[in-house]
């Protein structure tokens, strides 16, 4: 019956092709020719009742089932003839695009010819351009060799290989490799001897006093046995005695392990038996937890119970040690510290840094200028590695080093330091970084340069530090403790707070960055992978772990005889070789079969004019049934749930929906000032706060509707007005409500 009909009748046919088992080129082709020639048998089903039938999630935004269409023209239409008539092509211009992404070709004259069509609201021209060369590259070597592997075609060209690995990582510059931290502290107490070096509260040391309390302690050290890479941990309070002991450590040839003394004392006790140290050195306040933590790691697998050295008890004997730099004997590779961070098998684990990490880190280094009229302020805990930054940075470079008071300081006291002290460099913590500016953003005014991170950075939050902070530099530092404190840094202008996130930039002086596929090749730009890090700053491994060492510290497929860390951490690069943090591979998680990556919907949340600070996590209160939670600190007004949800729908799939929106006065921070995920409440107590409903059911079909709806979604009581997906219901959970509705 169509048959003697015009018109344009096209039917699509969807491909879902199997790429598992890494399959050879001649495998893949297997594969499609089956699939195509199976989907071609049913081809007179019509597209249309295939979406009536699956039944794909409806979004006006992208067309149901497939977003990509690859069309293949069989007939040359320039060989068309008609009686009387003469027959050429015309291009139809079209000024909208029918899918994502469609690549139409056409055989003519011996070539392979045609054009991709794109949605200008996912890809720019430069793109999309770079994508057909990648398609053009994996063809030819398709055809040259069908036995490679598919996972393992190449996709850069020399040009694009050279620029990702050479070019945005030629960060080499000239700094004292070959010098110990201590040796570079005493190099600059010879210069500035009579400079301030620490203030605390009232009392200030310059750095030849500073120079010289250290060496009479570390002398006193030596006659304890401390030797090159000999452990010593330390238990002290945020004072000028722990500046001292630190610096005493080192010059005794020791490597310092930063214990804190409020730690769960579990925690202590591991960290106790797998440092092994020599010496403890303890301020007399924190003694009686340090021994507790040594008598219960000794009758645990601490082999050498060490000796304790109380700097106030053991004040008289150290005084009468020489004031003279000791000669240890170590090297620029020798241990510097290990600082333990939590492991993914719930036991700390020690990353061990050497002399040579910290001197790459603060001298002559790309990411900031430091001189002798800087202060800093030393807030970070001594057993983060932020306080490497805070502590050797400004001493190694004749800086003066105000150490705030031990304990918890409120936001408020925090900004009188900063403007009573006229810190100039400072660092904090991304969460830390949110509050200051939401609460005492005046204080950051004369702040010179402003780092922050260890966290994604909030967008409205770094726009409205820019502007306060006029000339002052902020930048956004980006790094793991495997690589000493920072990998990456950013220098934050107006330019960058355009997107949704805040890059971490480039690599730091000697360092370099690497954004690898499953197979340790490199990505094209714009394309996920895991970051790699190598250079001067990385550490010794871990701490009595060869296996996790082997496991995260590999051998650098670029660099022969040097190593890369693996970060676990996910990133691309950006079209100027920055590069943008998309999140951990701890952070993903699967909902319902959807891989989900919990920064991506905190960054989305975060942009809410409304949201101040937001988490995402995914909860399994009732088991079996993983949603996701999202946790917001309102602003000065607070957004009602539903407001909330529109807005993430604008952006978000409906599986990256979270279930609930509880409202916090604040979002709970670690010690390390980084969001405590841990110690969120659950999301039943507090989630209904802001729904805005107000209307009880009242007939008794509503009653019974509301009935099976509390059922369902697990809730107390539902009312009229409430919305199904706004209370946490979802694709699966609504074929259950209407199977019980249909009982019912």
């Amino acid at each position: 019956e169509i048959e003697p009909l015009i018109g344009f009748f096209v039917n699509s046919l969807a491909l879902r092709l199997d790429l598992s088992g890494s399959p050879t080129v001649g495998e893949l082709l297997h594969r499609v020719k089956a699939r195509t020639l199976e989907a071609q048998q049913r081809q007179d089903l019509p597209f249309e009742q295939v979406v009536e039938i699956v039944r794909p999630p409806r979004n006006l935004a992208y067309a149901p089932v497939f977003q990509v269409m690859f069309a293949w023209q069989n007939t040359d239409q320039t060989d068309l003839e008609l009686p009387g008539l003469t027959v050429a092509p015309v291009r139809m211009p079209c000024s909208f695009a029918k899918f994502d992404l469609t690549l139409s070709l056409a055989e003519a004259g011996g070539c392979i010819t045609g054009g991709l069509e794109y949605a200008t609201a996912l890809f720019d021209r430069a793109t999309v351009e770079r994508h057909a060369g990648y398609l053009r590259r994996v063809l030819a070597v398709m055809v040259a060799d069908d036995a490679q592997a598919v996972d393992q075609l190449p996709l850069l060209s020399e040009a694009e290989r050279r620029q990702v690995l050479e070019e945005w990582n030629a960060t080499a510059a000239d700094y004292p490799q070959d010098k110990c931290v201590h040796e570079l502290f005493e190099a600059q107490a010879a210069r500035t001897p009579d400079a301030i070096a620490v203030v605390h509260e009232d009392v200030q040391l310059t750095y030849a006093e500073l120079n010289a309390r250290a060496n009479r302690l570390a002398h006193h050290l030596r006659t304890l046995g401390v030797q090159p890479d000999a452990r010593v941990a330390i238990c002290a309070e945020r004072s000028l005695d722990m500046v001292v002991g630190l610096l005493a450590i080192l010059k005794a040839g020791g490597a310092y392990v930063a214990i804190d003394s409020k730690a769960p004392s579990k925690r202590l006790q591991s960290i106790l038996e797998d440092a092994q140290p020599k010496v403890i050195v303890v301020q007399s306040k924190l003694q009686k937890a340090a021994i507790d933590s040594v008598t219960s790691a000794a009758g645990k697998g601490i082999s050498d119970p060490p000796i304790i050295v109380c700097l106030e008890q053991d004040a008289k004997a150290i005084s009468q040690e020489s004031a003279e730099n000791p000669s240890s004997g170590v090297t620029s590779d020798s241990l510097a510290y290990v600082c333990f961070t939590s492991g993914s098998t719930g036991r700390p684990k020690g990353v061990r840094i050497p002399h040579r990490g910290v001197a790459g880190l603060v001298k002559n280094t790309n990411y900031i200028a430091i001189s002798t009229s800087d202060v800093f302020l030393q807030f970070a805990p001594v057993s983060f590695d932020a306080s490497t930054f805070e502590i050797w940075g400004c001493l190694l470079n004749g800086a003066r080093l105000v150490v705030c008071p031990p304990g918890m300081f409120s936001l408020a006291e925090l900004a009188s330091m900063i403007r009573e002290h006229g810190i100039s460099v400072l660092w904090l913590t991304a969460g830390l970084f949110h509050q200051m500016v939401d609460e005492e953003l005046d204080s950051l005014k004369g702040v010179r340069q402003l780092l922050t991170g260890g966290d994604v950075l909030s967008v409205p939050h770094v726009r409205k530090a820019l502007e306060a902070l006029g000339e002052g530099r902020l930048i956004n530092g980006y790094g793991p403790t495997e690589n000493t404190t920072f990998t990456c840094c950013h220098a934050i202008t107006r330019s960058s707070v355009e997107g949704r996130s805040i890059p971490i930039g480039h690599p730091i002086s000697n360092t370099q960055c690497f954004v690898l596929d499953c197979n340790l090749q490199p990505v094209p730009m714009g394309v996920r992978g895991e970051l790699f890090i190598g250079g001067d700053g990385l550490a010794r491994g871990y701490l009595n772990a060869p296996e996790l060492t082997a496991e995260k510290f590999i051998q650098n497929p670029f660099r022969p005889g040097t190593l890369l860390y693996r970060t676990g951490d996910f990133a691309r690069y950006l079209p100027h070789g920055e590069i943008e943090f998309l999140g951990r591979d701890d952070h993903q998680v699967k909902i319902r079969g959807f891989r989900i990556e919990l920064g991506e919907i905190e960054a989305v949340l975060k942009l809410h004019p409304a949201v101040r600070e937001a988490v995402v996590v995914a909860r399994e209160d009732v088991p079996g049934d993983r949603r996701l939670a999202a946790y917001v600190t309102p602003a000065s007004a607070a957004p009602v749930v539903g407001e909330l949800r529109r807005f993430l729908k604008e952006t978000l799939p409906a599986h990256m929906l979270p279930s609930t929106i509880v409202f916090l006065d604040a979002i709970p921070l670690s010690p390390n000032g980084k969001a405590d995920r841990n110690a969120l409440p659950p999301p039943e107590d507090r989630s209904r706060e802001r729904y805005g409903s107000s209307v009880a059911p009242w007939t008794p079909t509503e009653q019974v509707l509301s009935d099976i709806w509390s059922e369902i979604l697990g809730l107390q009581q539902v009312r009229l007005d409430d919305n199904f997906f706004e209370l946490g219901g979802h694709s699966l959970a609504v074929v259950r409500l209407i199977s019980q509705v249909n009982r019912t």
